[in-house]
């Protein structure tokens, strides 16, 4: 019997195993495939898409960094890193006031700020292009750190708030004993006990910004605010013949986000499980 329940064990491992080898070529495989196809020509793509190139040559990579992608992904990073910290700086601030301040009426707004997760963008679409108009914002770098430190912060309010509930009482108190206003409480003591959920924001945050496209493509028709996903767009739109270029454009825009998802997708998991899942 209990060499059954081993001889079993080892075929669920083997089995687990083999599940999770198939799935990892599923997710890498598309990926290789768009960096190699960068180093081919196009009759290479269109003859044997699935063979390695016979020549290695970033000639297409330099073509589609001059054809605009270094511009495009300047902007990216500009309107990531600058929504990143207004989203999660704002939210913190913001779940910090509904979980340690009596406020009144707290329940009320801490419903009004959740429901924010409930609004579609595409709903206020023209709404908000009026007025972005008619602030003189519409296709500026503006309107886009607005927009997605605005969307998101419901979000991000919502992750950390329930991380900040679960936080003991007793360091506020040991904080006020100590002479500390709420600006140095929430500042020193309790923004650095949250580090798992704020690093986990962070991460989701940058994620969210730097493929988004609708709004990107609402908001911006110059090349000089364009994201990566329009500029990509607009890549292809006028060198869609040049199908190397086109995939080395897409290979330099999912690099970045490549790399930082799986260097940190563990701080993502441990951050959720540590903060929603208690």
């Amino acid at each position: 019997m209990v060499n059954r329940i081993g001889f079993l064990g080892v075929i669920t491992r083997v089995f687990l195993w083999a599940f999770l080898l198939c799935l990892a070529v599923v997710v890498v495989y598309p990926l290789l495939w768009m960096v190699l196809n960068g180093f081919k020509t196009n009759g290479e793509i269109f003859g044997n898409p699935f063979s390695l190139p016979s020549h290695w040559s970033f000639d297409s990579y330099q073509k589609a960094w001059n054809r605009g992608v270094s511009n495009y992904l300047t902007t990216s990073v500009l309107v990531t890193v600058t929504s990143t910290i207004a989203t999660v700086f704002v939210s913190a601030w913001a779940a910090y006031g509904l979980t340690r301040v009596n406020i009144p009426f707290s329940k009320l707004t801490t419903g009004v700020i959740l429901g924010g997760l409930m609004l579609a963008p595409s709903v206020a679409l023209v709404p908000l292009v009026k007025m972005f108009q008619a602030m003189g914002l519409y296709n500026s770098f503006w309107a886009l750190l607005i927009l997605y430190t605005a969307f998101r912060v419901p979000f991000t309010t919502f992750l950390i708030r329930a991380y900040m509930l679960d936080l003991p009482r007793e360091v506020d108190e040991a904080a006020e004993m100590d002479g500390c206003g709420r600006w140095t409480a929430f500042w020193r003591i309790i923004l650095p006990m949250c580090k798992p959920i704020i690093t986990s924001t962070v991460l989701l945050h940058i994620l969210f910004a730097w493929n988004e496209y609708l709004f990107a493509m609402v908001f911006t028709s110059g090349a000089g605010v364009q994201t990566l996903p329009v500029g990509l767009m607009s890549l292809m739109s006028k060198h869609g013949t040049e199908f190397p270029v086109v995939f080395a454009g897409m290979a330099i825009a999912a690099f970045p986000v490549v790399l930082l998802f799986f260097a940190g997708q563990r701080y993502i998991v441990k951050g959720l499980a540590d903060g929603v899942g208690k």
